[in-house]
């Protein structure tokens, strides 16, 4: 599929979708198509199959012809996230450039809550939250929590990283253009806050679009502890590993600050061990700051996606 040519007395944004054997990634496309956005604007959506064989051409061509938004599909084969996300940034071209993943559906005004923020707090990129949506299966404890929902993240006041569930970023003339997402992370998870980080060292200002909103449907297998317990921790990691500095002092703090963390967790599990949501809460918050205690002695991450 061929992208029409672009209007450039427009804003031209190209929203980029990875997949990977997920036919939902339709429905995803289609929500992006019923965005309620400004003349002003023109957009373009990027799909990558990171499959081995482009299995998710015929689902993609589906959605296009049900579609007024012009699709471009890409084959980026090698089940490494990082690859898909770079052929995607390739193709790229455009004024600012939208993340979105294939388990996600779109609000209507989520582009224009995304566009909106980033003119307002004139920063070159902006994260929105993406809210999950639990089937009638999922335990009440997960629900109590939320737990599998995602919201950007400040710290000292400032956003510093994100991810590339729901986030918009600067991109034609910006100083960061040939930057590319580590393949070496493309199998672990945690590219995207690596990523993010590395902008922010280099001087990108980021925000917080509340009102840009998107929805993933929660998948059975990830409606368990273990499986929730195993994110936090990789999460943990993936923050640990890049969101300090390298020196031995501040390896040192951050180490005690993480045993700190982990033994206040497990005390307050320990109090609240007769509510099995409250109990979980705190075992979760643990198994994030053992994530980011593991990072500090260079613990390797294990391979999580395309498996």
């Amino acid at each position: 599929m061929i992208a029409t040519p672009r209007q450039s007395e427009k804003i031209e944004v190209d929203i980029l979708v990875c997949t990977f054997r997920r036919p939902l990634v339709r429905k995803t496309l289609l929500s992006i198509d019923a965005q309620v956005i400004s003349p002003d604007v023109s957009i373009r959506i990027i799909v990558a199959d990171n499959d081995d064989t482009p299995s998710a051409s015929s689902v993609v061509d589906l959605a296009a012809g049900q579609m007024n938004t012009p699709v471009v599909y890409l084959h980026a084969p090698s089940r490494n996230i990082s690859i898909a996300r770079n052929a995607c940034l390739d193709r790229a071209d455009a004024d600012w450039i939208v993340f979105l993943d294939d388990d996600e559906r779109a609000s209507p005004n989520w582009l224009a809550g995304l566009m909106e923020t980033v003119e307002r707090d004139q920063t070159d990129a902006a994260f929105g939250p993406v809210k999950a949506q639990y089937g009638d299966n999922a335990p009440g404890w997960i629900r109590e929590y939320d737990h599998l929902s995602t919201w950007p993240q400040t710290r000292g006041g400032e956003v510093q990283t994100g991810y590339t569930g729901n986030a918009i970023l600067r991109w034609r003339g910006a100083d960061y253009i040939n930057e590319r997402f580590k393949i070496e992370k493309g199998k672990t998870g945690g590219e995207d806050t690596e990523f993010f980080f590395r902008l922010w060292r280099a001087g990108a200002r980021f925000s917080v679009a509340e009102d840009a909103l998107v929805y993933e449907d929660i998948e059975a297998s990830r409606l368990s502890f273990d499986w929730i317990q195993k994110r936090k921790y990789r999460t943990g990691q993936s923050y640990g590993r890049h969101s300090g500095t390298s020196s031995q002092m501040s390896r040192l703090r951050r180490a005690g600050a993480s045993v700190a963390k982990i033994a206040f967790c497990s005390a307050m599990s320990g109090v609240q061990a007769f509510s099995v949501s409250k109990r979980r809460y705190w075992r979760l918050r643990g198994a994030f700051h053992a994530g980011v205690l593991s990072s500090v002695f260079g613990a390797r991450e294990r391979a999580s996606y395309g498996e």
